[in-house]
Order: C-alpha cells, then structure tokens, then sequence
C-alpha cells in the first residue's frame, strides 16, 4: 500500500532528526526561554522582515487556532470563519468549547471574499439590537484553504482594509503555509503575510516538523501575558527547545521553503497522470492536495492498493477522494500511483 493520505504521516525532515540527536544532551531553561527558541525567533522575524514580531512556538494547529482566539477576543466576541474554514469544520468544536461562536460565511472554493466579510459587518453595526448578538471579534482565514486554494495579494489586501476599517484582527492559520507560499503563480510573500495580517501561524506539523507552529504576531500585540493564557488551555510545553530547534532547523539555509517546493513538485506530477488519464478534478488547487471525482466503483478498487481520504459523497454514485503530497513524498510513490490508477 502507498499512502497519499495527509502531509504529517510522515516524521521529520533529517536535518531536524540530525540535530535533535546532537542537542540531546545539551541542558537548557524550559518554556521556550532557551536560545534554540531564540535564534528560531531571530530568523523568523527576518524571513518575515518583520522586526518587531513577536514569536510563540505552541503544538499544533487546534491548540493555536483555539488559544489564539481565545485571547484577541472579548467573552461576548466570536470569530468569522467560512462556512469550510478549519475552526468551523474539523476542530471538534474547540472555538466554541472556549466560549466564542463561529460566525460563518460563504466560502469561494475555500476562500473568504471582503464583500462577504464588509456585508456582515455593515448588517451587524446596522442592527439596532446588535448588543444583544455576538460580536464580530476576529476574522479567521487559512492560506493555503480547506481545499488548497491560495489567497492573492490583491485578496489578502481586501481583508486587510475591511479588518484595519472595523478595528478586528485579521488571523491567517498557515498549517500548509509553505506550500502555498511555493505554489505555482502565487504573488504572495512570507513578508507580505505578515504585513497584511495581525497574527499568523507558520506551520511546522504539515511541513517538516515532528510537530509544532510558530505563531507570529505582527503589530507588537501579543495580548498581555499571553504565556499564561497558553498554559490556562494546557498548551505550554515544558520542553519548548524541541519546538524551538524544529523551527530554528526549519529556518536555516531556506530548508522550509525547500522542502516545501516537493510538496508542489510532486503534486503537479500526479495532476498531469490524472489528466492524462482522464480524471475529473472537483476544482483546481494550486498546492498540494488533490481533489478527484470517482465513482464509488473506482474508489473501493483504489482501496485496495493507496491510502487516501474521503472528503464528501457528490450523489449516490459519484464521491470526492483527496490525494495529499507532502515536503516527504517521494516522486517514484507518485509514479507507482499514476501506474495503479
């Protein structure tokens, strides 16, 4: 069996398994005040160029989402979302679990447009009871998307104004982050994330790590003592060196963005196979998930040679399966794939 399944199946890129074994021994502080954490901060903010960023390395994508949330928004605040974004769909409720609504949006294969965004703003100050309703607190977005669909600048800059005219936070997850940032044709930046967001997340999880984010807020409004609100949600690691030496790891000699780039490379080695094999694709995703529209037939019969997931029944017959490509998967897998399908 082959799996083409998720982008964190694997372990960890060898540069970081490398060094995790050479630093075993060395004897730091704990929480994320040792110089592994340190150095990792130092070269974010410079591939960020963003001096003045403020870096916090958290486990993963729920506990950062949740805990981000949680602290840029008042208890009567939620958080706009699409209708596909994460926080909505496949975070077993963690948003509200911490006491704020999801207030959601229609999602354009995946994506929040500012319209959308400035229409439920203007109906919500409009309404003459709106102290009676949730607040719009913080606008969530994810780049890449659910379905693997990159923001534009010009897009991103539409949030940004609508965000900066009504005083919310606009918060960017980056769990796939590198392969968006490597796709094919985007014009968007590391530098021009964090200059058009509030807070982001670099995600280590999807793309390299063993696991961690780096969460990076941009306009030196980290919320006051922001470490004792992560340990309140049970996300403070002792051990924040392991965190801090992925990233550090992560950002030397541009190894994230190079590890990503696979990602992107052998994604569109298996659209052209699926193509050229006649295919029907259930949108066009520039990174590195896949979407594919099959028969229930051709699905059991691909079962039983990949590992793949399901994303959505399409009608009786027709289901939506999902190929994933990762900064670890290797061109010959993909060859064996094209082969089999």
């Amino acid at each position: 069996m082959i799996s083409f399944i998720n982008d964190y199946c694997e372990g960890a890129a060898p540069e970081i398994l490398k060094r995790l074994e050479e630093t075993n021994y060395v004897k730091t502080v704990g929480y994320g005040l040792d110089e592994f954490c340190k150095s990792a901060e130092d070269k974010i903010r410079k591939a960020c160029a963003c001096p003045e960023a403020e870096v916090y390395f958290l486990t993963g994508g729920t506990q950062t989402n949740m805990v981000t949330i949680d602290a840029l928004t008042k208890p009567y605040e939620g958080v706009v979302a699409t209708v596909e974004g994460h926080v909505n769909t496949h975070e077993a409720g963690a948003i509200e679990y911490s006491g704020h609504k999801v207030l959601t949006l229609p999602s354009h294969d995946g994506k929040m447009h500012a319209t959308d965004l400035k229409d439920l703003l203007v109906t919500y100050y409009g309404d003459a009871n709106y102290e009676h309703m949730v607040a719009p607190g913080i606008v969530y977005i994810s780049h890449p998307t659910e379905l693997g669909t990159i923001y534009t600048k010009a897009e991103l800059t539409a949030l940004h104004e609508v965000c900066a005219e009504y005083k919310i936070p606009l918060f960017l997850d980056g769990a796939r982050l590198g392969y968006g940032l490597m796709a094919e044709g985007t014009d968007v930046t590391l530098p021009d994330i964090a200059e058009l967001t509030d807070v982001f997340y670099i995600g280590g999880t999807k793309v390299g790590a063993l696991f961690g984010e780096a969460l990076v807020f941009t306009k030196h409004n980290m919320p006051y003592r922001f470490n004792t609100m992560v340990k309140q949600h049970g996300a403070m690691v002792a051990k924040g060196r392991l965190l801090g030496l992925q990233f550090d790891t992560l950002f030397t000699d541009d190894l994230y963005f190079r590890i990503s780039r696979n990602a992107i490379e052998t994604a569109a080695r298996l659209k052209k196979g699926l193509k050229e094999k006649g295919y029907t694709f259930f949108l066009d995703s520039p990174t590195n998930q896949i979407f594919v529209t099959v028969t229930n037939e051709k699905m059991k019969e691909l079962e039983e040679k990949v590992i793949f997931s399901f994303w959505g029944a399409i009608d009786a017959d027709h289901t939506v399966i999902r190929f994933v490509t990762s900064w670890a998967t290797r061109m010959e897998d993909v060859e064996e794939l094209i082969t089999i399908l």
